[in-house]
């Protein structure tokens, strides 16, 4: 399967589909930090008027500092930036790609563009924490929970101010990285009728 991750400099996603086989590249404007021939330093725009190539998948992670109920009171004086940043978000989820998956803290995406399929936690995923995660989904089922263990705290939202506390919280949690690629990496000869049917269960 070919796999576009968009807007990660992590690395975490895009070595969770390759660990499994898949041919799968990240783009982000930032280095990523887990060097790979595989991560284009540009953003997703340039990258896919460069690089022609028929994906199967992608998922992408828009930033959410306009977008995200945690920064509302940044959001005053800011609208041009709050409507540049939906804007970024319907153009992705409607480039010609068969399976999209968007993923956005809870924010205004639910009441300006539509309702998440599903909200999923770390601990639903072998992290013991707390931080709700909206996915959007075309032709995606919905991830089904791998590891569900104890603890409900909320780690990375207490991190004290610092240069790194976006990234810190931006990253996304090997637990769902690894499902991500397990479940969605399996999926690339479900129907679109097989996908419906299970993002309504």
């Amino acid at each position: 399967m070919k796999v576009l991750i968009a807007c990660e400099f992590s690395g975490v996603v895009r070595e969770a589909f390759q660990k499994l086989g898949h041919h799968a590249v990240s783009v982000d404007l930032l280095p990523t930090e887990k060097s790979s021939p595989w991560h284009f330093q540009m953003s997703i725009e340039d990258f896919l008027n460069e690089y022609i190539c028929d994906y199967d998948l992608m998922i992408a992670h828009p930033p959410c500092t306009y977008l995200a109920s945690s920064g509302a009171r940044w959001f005053k004086d800011r609208e041009l930036e709050q409507i540049q940043a939906l804007n970024f978000v319907y153009w992705l989820s409607e480039l010609d790609i068969p399976k999209i998956a968007i993923e956005n803290p809870i924010g205004i995406l639910s009441t300006q563009w539509r309702k998440p399929d599903q909200i999923i936690q770390p601990w639903m995923f072998g992290h013991g924490e707390t931080k709700a995660t909206c996915l959007w989904l075309k032709n995606l089922p919905k991830l089904q929970p791998t590891n569900i263990v104890s603890g409900r705290e909320g780690r990375v939202w207490k991190e004290s101010p610092g240069p790194n506390r976006w990234k810190n919280r931006s990253r996304t949690y090997q637990g769902i990285a690894d499902a991500m690629a397990e479940q969605w990496g399996l999926c690339s000869s479900l129907s679109e009728n097989q996908t419906t049917e299970a993002n309504k269960k």
